[in-house]
């Protein structure tokens, strides 16, 4: 696995209007060598995904195919981060004011000591004062 990918970054490559060179470049990283995510990853995605379709910004088949598309990439879910929820994911979120849901990802790449793929700008800088290198760019 090359580095934690959040999920704000895996929706980018869902909706031409948000893609970067950037985040094409984090696409074509997974690819090749895969990526780490946190447990709530997948209900991230999807949730938005379910959110644009409710917005009309995608059909149902678009949704379906899209979800598909992201299921299969080589993305491994590490299923250790609910229990460090409780403890570091919840320290981190604490200490850099930070949502759980974007700790769990810091709290990864701590732990398997990665970079981290985010657009999150509370995130990023988490992740920079924690020396956590940090791919993407902020838009």
């Amino acid at each position: 696995m090359s580095f934690v990918l959040d999920s704000a970054v895996a929706l980018t490559w869902c909706f031409e209007d948000e893609r970067t060179p950037e985040t094409q470049l984090l696409l074509q990283r997974v690819v090749e060598s895969g990526a780490i995510v946190p447990v709530l990853w997948p209900l991230e995605v999807l949730n938005a995904l379910a959110t644009a379709e409710r917005r009309r910004r995608l059909d149902r088949d678009s949704r379906h195919t899209l979800a598909r598309s992201l299921k299969e990439l080589p993305i491994r879910l590490d299923l250790d981060s609910a229990a460090a929820a409780w403890t570091d994911t919840a320290a981190l979120a604490e200490r850099h004011q930070l949502t759980l849901y974007d700790a769990s990802y810091l709290e990864l790449a701590i732990r398997l000591g990665l970079p981290i793929g985010t657009l999150e700008e509370a995130l990023r800088k988490a992740a920079q004062t924690l020396d956590v290198p940090v791919l993407g760019k902020a838009q």
